[in-house]
């Protein structure tokens, strides 16, 4: 089995709680070791883009996917010609998805153009069930909300198939039973931290995020198939369920999945914890107009400048917990103004003004695009992507 997660009184990363010790956020190197994962390094990088004949993503160039799990399994097996499919998913718990969900699906988008591979994303509607104070009705109706910002990513409509597991469940029912039969309750109850008064949906959960890293789970696509292997991109907090995942693959004669890992898109407030949707102050929707996200950025963004304009000159801003800096590395695309940025905020030539006035112009933008997209996604393009159908 994958090594277990341990839990330090340092830094907490599970599937529901991320807090660092320090303004400078998770250590990623101490995560690669605790959890047992690959850090992707340059070389698997470049193997990517001689592969695939396209310039490594900037989440790739900048390190924002830093993890893996057998993703050289994976570059092997498309090098030698076997297909592979990608899964990802989101959990809906609100009615507007914030920036920090953005990163996989924006790195999974790319990934199934560059590989020109089938893609399959789950909406787990009954985990939210299970964790959130919220009816079925309203986290299946947040699925389908979800998914009309999911699918203005830029997804291939072709190639592409989301689902609802209050809708879907069934078909991925025999995989689940077996994966159920796979973990044990002390299993379950060590990697996540389960207590004995929590109710056995929760237990019963990971056998149903599990399922969809084996193809014959989608029969409309590969039949009984059990031979096409899964690649998984997903922040860091979700590897738990993997890791169990790929400790019962080979019990059920099934490939393990491969794992690919985002860091943390940190909080307005700084990087000790993540981005979330319920405090409205700690992100950036994508509903969000530019005079919100003006007023956001520059009333609640943590600065790492000086406290007085002349010490911000003499002694420069620290990039390191500075959360416009940090926000730009994920979204800003030209690595020589990122570069330049750095240079000139860290010597102090460039004001915090000055850096929160380069975040909000590509923000603005970014989100705009967005919410164009969106606007396009009728509900016939959500039902055909939510629809078992052939891929191409």
């Amino acid at each position: 089995m994958d090594n277990p997660e341990e839990k330090t009184s340092e830094q907490v990363v599970d599937p529901w709680n991320v807090t660092a010790e320090t303004d400078e956020g998770i250590d990623y190197m101490k995560l690669i070791d605790q959890f047992g994962s690959k850090e992707l390094d340059a070389a698997l990088i470049a193997r990517m883009e001689r592969l695939t004949g396209h310039r490594a993503h900037r989440f790739l160039r900048r390190g924002i996917f830093f993890s893996h799990r057998e993703l050289n399994t994976i570059l092997d097996l498309y090098e030698a010609g076997t297909p592979f499919y990608l899964y990802t998913g989101r959990g809906p718990s609100s009615e507007s998805l914030h920036l920090g969900h953005l990163i996989p699906f924006h790195f999974t988008a790319w990934l199934q153009k560059v590989f020109n591979v089938p893609l399959v994303i789950q909406l787990t509607d009954d985990e939210k069930y299970f964790w959130k104070d919220l009816t079925l009705k309203e986290t299946h109706r947040l699925a389908y909300e979800n998914a009309k910002d999911i699918i203005a990513c830029g997804f291939d409509i072709s190639k592409t198939f989301m689902f609802s597991d209050l809708e879907y469940v069934g078909t991925m029912y025999p995989n689940i039973v077996k994966l159920q039969r796979c973990f044990t309750f002390n299993q379950v109850r060590a990697t996540f931290g389960f207590k004995d008064t929590d109710h056995c949906g929760k237990f019963a959960f990971p056998a149903i995020q599990a399922a969809p890293s084996f193809s014959n789970s989608f029969p409309h696509y590969f039949g009984n198939r059990t031979d096409i292997p899964c690649l998984i991109p997903c922040a860091i907090d979700q590897d738990p369920y993997f890791r169990l995942t790929r400790d019962a693959a080979p019990k059920l004669g099934y490939i393990k999945p491969a794992l690919i890992h985002s860091k943390f898109f940190p909080a307005l407030q700084g990087a000790k914890s993540k981005m979330s949707s319920s405090t409205g102050t700690s992100a950036i929707f994508v509903t969000d107009t530019p005079a919100v996200i003006k007023k956001k950025v520059n009333k609640y963004a943590f600065s790492g400048g000086g406290e007085t304009i002349e010490e911000h000159k003499e002694k420069g801003g620290n990039c390191a917990v500075d959360v416009p800096y940090q926000w730009l590395t994920f979204f800003m695309e030209d690595d020589d103004r990122l570069a330049q940025i750095e240079k000139d905020y860290s010597s102090g030539a460039m004001s915090t003004g000055q850096i929160k006035a380069e975040l909000i112009s590509v923000l603005q933008p970014l989100v705009e695009t967005h919410q164009t997209a969106r606007e396009r996604v009728t509900e016939d393009v959500v039902k055909t992507f939510m629809t078992p159908r052939p891929l191409a």
